[in-house]
């Protein structure tokens, strides 16, 4: 549970980290029918072009939810022929890359999604997963990046933690996992055992507040 929890990012909010998944990965479906990847309407000669390479990507989503990955892969790459900005296709690709064990496939897909979109959540997130056992270093920056630009990015913060404790930098650790489960109190069950007593004071503490 705890390695199927860390490929992926909530999707309610579109692409950014706010809960604990438990389950596969789901391909984004959401905020992306009638507004490109790129987060702006397509005008001009490309219009067409970007409109069809959103057309692909949706029919890759589609594939990909009916685990037809090799549909899938062929969808998001045909739509990168057409739009080389559509930083979703390249996200996507990493995500069935990571989901595969690929792991140089699915790092060179995240960071050509964030030369794109350096502040791309769920590349960022699903990158520092990837890292976390080869380079906890940069993990852990990417994960600071995370919870800089949003502070209620619960899972970054619970993987931040572990990635913090994996270097002995344990005052840290417990910083960030009572961040985690302040932010959402149904992580405490992920807190490694030696910080649970201090994240359970967090999460009492966060339940009173509500309460008042």
């Amino acid at each position: 549970m705890k390695k199927r929890m860390g490929l992926w990012t909530a999707l309610v909010a579109t692409v950014v980290v706010s809960q604990a998944m438990t389950g596969w990965v789901q391909f984004p479906t959401a905020d992306y029918k009638t507004t490109p990847a790129t987060g702006t309407k397509p005008t001009g000669p490309a219009a067409k072009l970007v409109l069809k390479a959103e057309k692909l990507l949706q029919a890759g989503i589609r594939q990909g939810e009916k685990k037809d990955f090799s549909g899938a892969t062929s969808s998001f790459r045909q739509a990168l022929d057409l739009d080389p900005a559509n930083k979703l296709a390249w996200y996507n690709l990493g995500v069935i890359a990571q989901e595969n064990h690929r792991t140089a496939d699915a790092r060179a897909a995240y960071d050509n999604a964030l030369k794109i979109d350096p502040d791309f959540k769920s590349a960022l997130y699903n990158k520092a997963v990837l890292l976390e056992s080869s380079d906890t270093d940069e993990a852990i920056a990417l994960l600071e990046h995370i919870v800089g630009t949003d502070p209620q990015s619960a899972t970054a913060y619970l993987h931040l933690g572990k990635a913090l404790a994996k270097e002995g930098r344990d005052g840290e650790a417990e910083d960030a996992f009572g961040f985690a489960v302040r932010a959402d109190p149904s992580l405490q069950q992920f807190v490694p055992e030696q910080f649970r007593d201090s994240t359970t004071a967090a999460s009492t503490g966060t339940q009173a507040g509500t309460s008042r």
